[in-house]
């Protein structure tokens, strides 16, 4: 068993054992939590579909606690910086992390972060899955994906794609395109989704993959971006012609994000246990629900122990994707 894989397993199990001991933990003494406000950081910029639906969340959780949850945005690095943040923080249930889960199952494999991706964080639960949307902007003359990579063929390295970060989503579904089509597509890696849409709109690239929003969609709808493909189970019911990257033939690419809170670790067990509980209820409220369908997103939840699982499945998919060809993510 290699290096790599051996560290894999270890960590898998320490956040499934992690996850596991909760339960116990709500035998210790009386807990005395909350009792100030809570910092929830956001890893991505301002006004993006991430902080928008972070927010949401916010709002009815802060009512729930009986205390305010003040959101901080720390952008940036894929939301390795905002991770890192949190790992810094007094494990004492005051500061959480709202984030995708790509800054612990693959940024670590590109790049060394400051924090141990493994045993650093507590998964305190999923919140939500976001479907990636790839369009073509006013640099593209092409019409549909076919045509996309039939002009990357033609021109290696002349097609410009561009996402929220090295790391991303966005970026691993371009990572997978490139890798099963043999082309050669140039990575333009943004700091968050919020900041590359003028450029995209001005066509300072060809391509590129978001999540799904209203905002894109609106694009869509007026002519100023082409929707190529979208990553999800199945076609959304916004652009219900626009075709997955599964039948396109990328099924490897067929992404989406999932979405979630975060506690450094050392967080006591209750008040994370507590903290999935008032998670899960908000999610069931038919408002916050509608919301999040609202702005194309598919409400998760569930245990911490399923959240840690998924966690490791991403990472080991992951892992295979980088030892293939790590040079897809230089």
């Amino acid at each position: 068993m290699n290096r790599l894989r051996r560290r894999l397993l270890q960590g898998t199990g320490t956040l499934l054992a992690a996850a596991c001991a909760l339960p116990r933990a709500l035998h210790a003494a009386p807990l005395q939590w909350p009792n100030k406000p809570v910092r929830l950081i956001v890893v991505y910029p301002p006004g993006g579909v991430s902080d928008g639906m972070a927010r949401v969340l916010a709002e009815p959780l802060a009512r729930s606690l009986g205390v305010p949850v003040l959101i901080e945005n720390r952008p940036g690095a894929g939301g390795s910086l905002g991770m890192d943040a949190l790992a810094r923080s007094t494990p004492d249930g005051s500061t959480l992390a709202f984030s995708a889960i790509s800054p612990l199952t693959l940024h670590p494999l590109l790049a060394r972060v400051p924090y141990d991706p493994m045993r650093a964080f507590v998964p305190v639960a999923s919140v939500m899955r976001t479907p990636v949307l790839v369009v073509g902007t006013p640099a593209f003359t092409g019409r549909g994906f076919g045509e996309l990579i039939a002009q990357a063929r033609r021109q290696p390295g002349a097609v410009r794609w561009a996402t929220s970060g090295v790391a991303t989503i966005g970026h691993l579904v371009l990572a997978q395109v490139r890798v099963q089509s043999g082309t050669d597509i140039t990575h333009i890696p943004y700091q968050g989704g919020g900041p590359q849409l003028n450029d995209a709109l001005s066509g300072q690239f060809e391509v590129l993959s978001t999540n799904v929003a209203a905002q894109q969609l609106q694009y869509i709808e007026g002519g100023r971006f082409q929707a190529l493909a979208v990553g999800a189970p199945a076609r959304i019911e916004a652009l219900p012609t626009v075709p997955t990257l599964a039948e396109l033939g990328f099924e490897k690419a067929n992404r989406d994000s999932l979405f979630g809170i975060f506690a450094p670790a050392r967080t006591p067990g209750a008040v994370v246990q507590m903290l999935n509980a008032e998670i899960n209820r908000v999610l069931e409220s038919d408002a916050v629900r509608s919301r999040l369908r609202a702005a194309y997103n598919l409400p998760a939840g569930g245990s911490t122990e399923a959240f840690a699982h998924e966690i490791a499945i991403d990472r080991r998919r992951n892992r295979d994707l980088v030892a293939g060809d790590r040079s897809q993510f230089d």
